[in-house]
């Protein structure tokens, strides 16, 4: 392969009896994979592409969205930025939701805030391809040079000012040998990315289309509800389904893998049947209660630890301290509650797999399904639906696998079902956490050492060892011990980082307070000493950090007093994004209530002004959500809330206002689905510190001091 075909990432075809253009772009930049992919373009170029779109002979082009939609708008994202590049009128525009195919596609994942940076360039270099070929096209067809062509708005326009329609032109492209290097826009050219567009299924979904994994139904399908462990640390010793089986529409009730699978007509039911099920179980794990995780935690954090990263002489530090600043934080394991509960459909075959359902790692679901069967994961196809909510659950596959079992038990097509409660007490939860800080300060209020101690159950490493303040501390200290559970853990949205943000921010805002020092100013004097005189590495963008927490500062008008108003600050780093928030608190009634936040994002180049503020007021609310009000506690293994009648979700009237403000950069996108959650829970308590004096270290705030919370009318 030569060196300018490797770079040769897009294809061209004729459809030929549409006569209209088919680009399939090969994400790869390999020719030999390229090739395979053309040969799979049908006449009629309706079929599924790794970033695939045509262009008909009306000028409607397609563009296939590989990703699953998670509400995060990456559905209209991905569209926006070929668009852009192809200079097409955005009404022109159908999307479609690409399946899973891992040959023609790479990252097909929703998850850590990587799709569109990963794609960015791509889907760009996609446009301006088809564009190139357009123009090339409308010049031939002109006579004159493509330097005196120009497009707009689906037309390639001469300098003498006639012009041809993109799909006037469709069929003639198809003809041209693909340009090589393209030529992209330059950022201040933009029409469509960074402007307001509307989500391209909102219409849909206002008007009840079936969308969604819990709306699949093909005719004949059985559905299944199944029986899990009541508790984390049990196991199926027998059941009797006598009476469940002798319900109308039951099919049968089987088990497997210390699960009861009752198989049904219908939902309604195999959800009663289930009921009537008796099941024996035995132990066969230490069955936890939250009273031993507050036990456990302390003797990790008094125990022996994991060294993450030692900057400097930590011990001297402390010695010669003018002051030492310590404090504990904690937070609790949460479920992900996603408003769609988990479901999916298998239908396991002879001849293959069929897989349709809410998944944000579909791959996963092929390859773990592929080996359950023990079959080759190209007989494993997977239809993804829009899913009502993941937060990081549908990352797991084990409910996608329930339905391939029991397909495979029953030998016929099967929609696996949960309900509220299987899906709150069904496992992969938030890690609980505990954090132990230390700061030393000099006379002159300098943080001169810093410790950072943290304890997980089922956490993996429950810090982030590199992130602010490493590097602008002389003296650093951070480890971590784990303790292994019964229960179930996953990521949950902005893994670790969720909590630690808020303690960390927290802690910070202490050992200000105790330095005698502004905040903000605190926190802009460690990014000066991390620029000017580093200690280790610095793996977070000094700069971009400082600018957005100058950002917040001026918008919320910090440093300013405020009749009656109490601000609180807050900056993270996460997913490649920074985000500095600043919440304002008042007192009504002798109680503090949250009105405001200022948040100021820098996540490069903004695609979609409506998607991306929707993804950071939704997550600044599911911060200030579950901070105030999230908490799953147990009782010998067992889940104590299992429905939202006894887990406390914030209201509408909770919410506040949330300004939003973006840093104007000009890099490419970096993560923007998980970053504006982290800082929330800091800026908030810190601002009710600074309402009422008192500290507010254990999530849920609520029950730290549930009367200083009551609701205030």
């Amino acid at each position: 392969m030569t060196k300018n075909n490797s770079r040769r990432d897009f294809l061209k075809s004729a459809a030929l009896t549409s006569g209209g253009l088919i680009l399939g772009f090969n994400w790869f930049g390999n020719d030999a994979l390229a090739a395979k992919v053309i040969n799979h373009i049908p006449a009629e170029g309706n079929t599924t592409f790794n970033a695939f779109l045509s262009i008909q002979s009306n000028g409607i082009v397609t563009i296939f969205s590989p990703n699953p939609e998670i509400g995060q708008g990456i559905k209209t994202a991905f569209p926006i930025i070929v668009a852009e590049e192809l200079d097409v009128d955005w009404a022109n525009v159908k999307v479609v939701q690409a399946p899973l195919d891992t040959k023609k596609f790479e990252r097909q994942v929703a998850g850590g805030s990587g799709s569109i940076p990963h794609s960015w360039q791509r889907l760009r270099k996609a446009g301006a391809t088809a564009r190139q070929m357009l123009i090339g096209a409308a010049a031939k067809h002109w006579g004159v040079p493509t330097n005196e062509c120009s497009t707009n708005k689906s037309f390639v326009i001469h300098t003498s000012g006639k012009k041809l329609g993109y799909g006037e032109l469709a069929t003639e492209a198809a003809q041209l040998t693909p340009p090589t290097d393209v030529k992209l826009k330059d950022i201040k050219d933009f029409k469509l990315i960074g402007s307001t567009v509307k989500g391209v299924d909102n219409q849909a979904i206002l008007t009840g289309k079936p969308l969604f994994g819990i709306d699949f139904y093909r005719e004949g399908m059985l559905f299944s509800m199944i029986q899990r462990p009541p508790a984390f640390g049990l196991k199926l010793k027998s059941f009797d389904a006598t009476a469940a089986k002798a319900l109308p529409g039951i099919v049968d009730v089987i088990s497997f893998k210390d699960k009861v699978a009752i198989v049904g007509k219908s939902t309604w039911e195999v959800k009663k049947a289930r009921d009537l099920v008796k099941i024996e179980w035995e132990k066969s794990a230490t069955l936890e209660s939250s009273d031993d995780h507050n036990r456990i935690f302390k003797e990790l954090l008094d125990g022996k630890t994991e060294v993450r990263r030692k900057d400097g002489d930590v011990e001297t530090a402390f010695k010669d301290a003018a002051k030492i600043v310590e404090a504990e934080y904690q937070c609790p394991f949460l479920p992900h509650n996603p408003m769609e509960p988990m479901n999916f459909f298998a239908h396991v075959r002879a001849d293959g797999v069929e897989l349709i359902g809410p998944t944000q790692t579909p791959q996963n679901a092929q390859n773990q399904t592929a080996k359950l069967l023990n079959i080759p994961a190209d007989k494993v196809t997977v239809e993804l639906t829009r899913m009502g909510g993941g937060f990081g659950r549908r990352l797991g596959t084990d409910y996608v696998l329930e339905a391939v079992e029991v397909s495979s038990i029953m030998k016929a097509p099967v929609k696996v079902m949960w309900t509220r409660e299987d899906d709150m007490t069904g496992g992969s939860y938030r890690p609980a956490v505990r954090y132990r800080f230390r700061a030393a300060l000099d006379k002159q209020g300098n943080m001169i050492g810093y410790s950072l101690r943290g304890a997980g159950i089922n956490a993996g490493n429950s810090t982030r060892q590199d992130n602010f303040p490493a590097g602008a501390v002389p003296n650093l200290l951070i480890d971590s011990a784990e303790h292994k559970s019964a229960i179930t853990t996953g990521p949950w949205r902005a893994p670790i980082t969720n909590f630690l943000a808020f303690a960390e921010q927290s802690f910070i805002d202490e050992v200000a307070t105790a330095a005698g020092k502004d905040a903000v100013q605190f926190r802009l004097e460690l990014l000066e000493k991390a620029k000017t005189a580093p200690t280790g590495e610095i793996k977070y963008n000094i700069d971009r950090m400082k600018a957005v927490i100058e950002l917040a500062a001026e918008k919320s008008g910090w440093g300013k007093k405020k009749k009656g108003v109490s601000l609180g600050f807050s900056v993270y780093f996460s997913h490649a994004s920074y985000v500095a928030q600043v919440a304002e608190v008042v007192m009504k009634k002798g109680k503090p209530v949250l009105q405001k936040i200022y948040a100021a994002v820098d996540c490069g180049v903004v695609v979609n002004q409506s998607g991306a503020r929707n993804q950071i007021m939704g997550g600044i609310i599911d911060g200030i959500g579950h901070a105030m009000y999230g908490n799953l506690t147990f009782k010998e293994g067992k889940p104590d809330q299992q429905n939202f009648n006894a887990f406390r979700l914030i209201k509408m009237n909770e919410i506040p206002a949330i300004e939003v403000s973006f840093v104007d950069n000009g890099i490419d996108p970096t993560g923007l689905g998980e970053p504006a959650l982290p800082p929330t829970g800091g800026s908030v308590a810190n601002a009710i510190f600074k309402a009422t004096g008192k500290r507010l270290r254990n999530q849920p705030f609520i029950e730290q001091d549930e009367k200083m919370f009551e609701s205030v009318s």
